[in-house]
């Protein structure tokens, strides 16, 4: 059996290397030619910690990428649809490219012999599949349930950690009309996922399980800040150890406590976005998830407001930026923090020094020559006035005094602690830990 996978973003390039490690006959299809070359070379365009590994052993065995539509659709018995679904201004998700995607596979599907099952991946909104994706396969001429079937088969990847949460998923959902076709990607799954537990519903439900997880996600990490905030506006409070104990309830657990600056990336702002801007369309307020984005906002003027208090002013002040990323082990800078508050000192006149160890390229791509790049930290460090850790990458919890003899004021703003009960000659601001600002 052959596997198709159209798309070879973040979600379907990892997917089609632990298939093609794994032995199964894939093909890879995108049609962005730069991309394929860097994949068909080994190279994943960007950065996911053991994709690369795992990417090389696939295409020594059987896995192929190709930009010939046409032969997968004849030749793949089950196709993946992973393209993306990007955000637009009003919050809501963008179809296009889905909707072309499965376009094309139904103007295929009507010429050729084979009895595909097309299975969605992509992030979409509940009803999507139903109503949106399977009348475009129904005017193919051909009947679904005899000829193809459509099924909703939404992801829970993480970044840094989709190769095993590819190998290893915590469960795997599918939508759609329990059949024949549902049977065999059920049977598929149980062969590649052993362990994992299976939930068959329909595909409006499974599309909104997906969303469910993401802004359940979203709204932890915007509690656990909310009571930072409280923290940090009395003296000696510690949001370590509140979350920390909290935790230990099994009601709660201590999953998606770590407060900080805020959640970012591609999945959870994009995906609370999109929710509450379907919510709003059928009619019911989602006045939960409203503020769960309100606080996430908040945190950045927090952490503004803790840099301007730490060092008396911004404008003229030399600031390094630790942290770069949206979290560590990727280059993603899709909706990072250490962004918006780049572009936030900036607006303030401050003189902006960077580091990240993946993903400085990236951001070169949005501040070009505006702000100053460092590939060391000491380099990052020399000549500031303050350094501010956004990013929780392992080298910045050991900094130590060497590191920062050659900064021109020794005040670090640590929006992860990473630094606490170091004994370092600094002023030290760690976000959620109450306390008093002197200069």
């Amino acid at each position: 059996m052959r596997i198709g996978i159209i798309g070879l973003g973040f979600v379907g390039l990892s997917f089609a290397s632990v298939l093609g490690k794994r032995g199964y006959s894939v093909i890879g299809f995108d049609t962005d030619k730069t991309k394929l070359e860097l994949i068909k070379n080994g190279k994943p365009p960007f950065y996911e910690p053991k994709l690369e590994e795992t990417l090389r052993t696939a295409l020594k065995k059987k896995l192929s990428i190709s930009d010939d539509l046409a032969t997968l659709v004849k030749n793949c018995k089950l196709i993946f649809v992973t393209i993306g679904t990007p955000q637009q201004k009003d919050g809501s998700i963008d179809l296009s490219m889905v909707k072309s995607a499965v376009s094309n596979i139904a103007r295929l599907v009507k010429k050729s012999d084979n009895r595909p099952v097309i299975i969605i991946k992509s992030t979409v909104v509940p009803g999507t599949t139903k109503d949106v994706l399977l009348p475009i396969l129904r005017r193919s001429g051909r009947v679904e349930g005899r000829d193809f079937e459509i099924i909703s088969n939404p992801e829970f990847l993480r970044e840094s950690m989709a190769i095993a949460d590819t190998e290893n998923p915590h469960v795997v959902v599918l939508g759609g009309t329990k059949n024949k076709f549902m049977k065999f990607v059920e049977e598929f799954y149980k062969k590649l996922h052993k362990n994992t537990p299976i939930v068959i519903t329909n595909s409006q439900t499974a599309e909104l399980i997906k969303y469910t997880n993401n802004s359940f996600l979203a709204t932890k990490i915007s509690f656990i800040n909310q009571i930072s905030n409280i923290c940090q506006s009395i003296p000696g409070a510690n949001i370590e150890d509140v979350a920390k104990t909290i935790g230990l309830d099994p009601r709660i657990g201590s999953l998606f406590l770590n407060a900080g600056p805020g959640y970012g990336g591609s999945c959870l702002p994009k995906d609370v976005k999109a929710i509450i801007n379907f919510s709003n369309k059928i009619g019911t307020k989602p006045v939960l998830l409203n503020a769960v984005e309100t606080v996430n906002r908040y945190q950045l003027e927090n952490l503004l407001s803790t840099i301007k208090k730490a060092t008396g002013s911004l404008r003229g002040k030399k600031i390094t930026i630790l942290g770069l990323a949206f979290k560590p082990d990727t280059d993603d800078i899709r909706d990072s923090i250490s962004i918006k508050l780049i572009n936030a000192l900036l607006r303030n006149g401050a003189r902006i020094k960077v580091h990240d160890p993946k993903a400085i390229e990236n951001t070169r791509q949005i501040f070009g020559s505006k702000i100053q790049y460092e590939n060391s930290v000491k380099e990052a460090l020399k000549g500031a006035e303050c350094a501010v850790i956004v990013t929780h990458w392992k080298e910045y919890s050991k900094l130590n005094n060497d590191h920062i003899k050659t900064m021109s004021r020794r005040i670090i703003v640590d929006t992860r602690r990473i630094l606490q009960g170091h004994k370092m000659n600094i002023k030290y601001y760690p976000i959620g830990i109450g306390q008093e600002f002197k200069h």
